[in-house]
């Protein structure tokens, strides 16, 4: 079994599977994972309540969202509840690589998969390495490769169509002020289609902003950002550890995403919120969905893989993706600023509350449920 990219749902479908007996390899670009990581890491209160993230991977609970227009009015929504943590992802990719190491699987980073060819056994692998080439044989092959996925093009599985994109920057040295709060921006310039933010784990400032490629220029737009939020939060002594970017699929799940040598996972998989773009949530769930089934399939289980059934999931979020399709051609700041004052007035300020704190999550349920946790004990 190979497992191609190690994000949140390569290494989560790697740890779920080792744990089951079964022999792994995990195939990484990167020389080291915890360096440049595409995303946030927003993990929500369904997430966390369903599974067992450790403490040091998490910084401090958020029960506040900030929602501002592009003339900066502010919605204050609140939770009783824990509804955010932002995951430090760099430590928690560390811990999950080594549970699965510590189960029994093999770890091969600064490895380029060139192609995929079948075998009478499944499929060859063609790795390379440091210029090395490493013709690999593998059983079955999950593609976790991100929104762009090679295994999906190898495997003429269905590929990503639309996306945003994002950027963002880690800060050090920029003070905690009050309760944390996620701060989110309605910036049809700097953020078009999508939103621009500012979060604060307890340790680290995450600011960022995102939308369609072809009608900004990011990186220039979180520039312009920061300067307009800089009377709100103060920069002065901030320090930039990172700057993280990637592009993120929107247009739902695909309904082509299981072959009968392969599967698609995670951001390949199109399994992101068409809304929120939130893509945690259904990493995880999705990655032990897909340990369950596999287990079932290698096992002998002929139906097995029928019900890893994207065109099923899709019909679930038909609803966010006509949200995402009208929000994005929604402008004017006139029409914005309309809006956002009628998110003032029930039963439109429910709904934004049921946006940001509702427990549905980004992902359908899956059934059996997904009970493994990400690891057996907090640490």
């Amino acid at each position: 079994m190979a497992v191609i990219g190690a994000g949140l749902a390569g290494l989560e479908v790697t740890r779920a599977l080792s744990q089951r007996g079964l022999s792994v390899l995990l195939v990484d670009r990167k020389a080291d994972i915890a360096r440049h990581v595409h995303t946030t890491g927003i993990f929500v209160r369904k997430t966390l309540e369903d599974f067992a993230i450790p403490d040091f991977c998490l910084g401090e609970a958020v029960k506040h969202v900030n929602l501002y227009s592009p003339a900066r009015q502010v919605l204050a929504l609140s939770s009783p509840h824990d509804e955010f943590r932002v995951g430090r992802m760099g430590k928690l990719y560390g811990h999950l690589l080594e549970q699965g190491l510590n189960a029994g699987a093999v770890f091969s980073n600064a490895t380029h998969l060139r192609g995929i060819s079948k075998s009478s056994r499944g499929s060859v692998l063609h790795l390379e390495r440091h210029g090395q080439s490493m013709p690999t044989q593998a059983r079955f092959v999950i593609g976790a490769d991100g929104a762009v996925s090679k295994v999906a093009q190898e495997l003429r599985l269905e590929q990503n169509k639309e996306f945003i994109i994002g950027v963002e920057d880690v800060l050090e040295g920029v003070p905690l002020v009050g309760e944390p709060c996620f701060h989110v921006y309605i910036e049809p310039k700097l953020a078009p289609g999508y939103i621009a933010w500012v979060v604060h784990d307890g340790e680290h400032v995450h600011l960022g902003t995102g939308g369609y490629a072809a009608q900004f220029d990011a990186a220039q737009a979180l520039e312009v950002f920061r300067a307009s939020v800089s009377t709100q939060f103060d920069f002065s002594k901030a320090k930039r550890l990172e700057r993280r970017g990637g592009r993120i699929p929107v247009g739902g799940v695909l309904k082509n995403i299981v072959h009968s040598r392969g599967l698609l996972l995670g951001d390949a998989a199109g399994a992101v919120s068409p809304l929120t773009a939130g893509g945690l949530d259904p990493a995880i769930r999705l990655a032990n969905f897909a340990a369950h089934i596999l287990e079932r399939h290698l096992g002998g289980d002929a139906t097995a893989l029928e019900t890893y059934n994207g065109s099923a999931w899709r019909t679930r979020f038909t609803s966010r993706l006509w949200m995402r399709r009208l929000l994005s051609s929604v402008t004017q700041p006139q029409l914005l600023e309309l809006g956002f004052a009628a998110l003032k007035l029930e039963p439109f300020k429910s709904v934004a509350w049921h946006v940001f704190f509702g427990r549905g999550g980004s992902f359908p349920e899956l059934e059996p449920k997904t009970n493994l946790a990400i690891a057996h004990q907090r640490s």
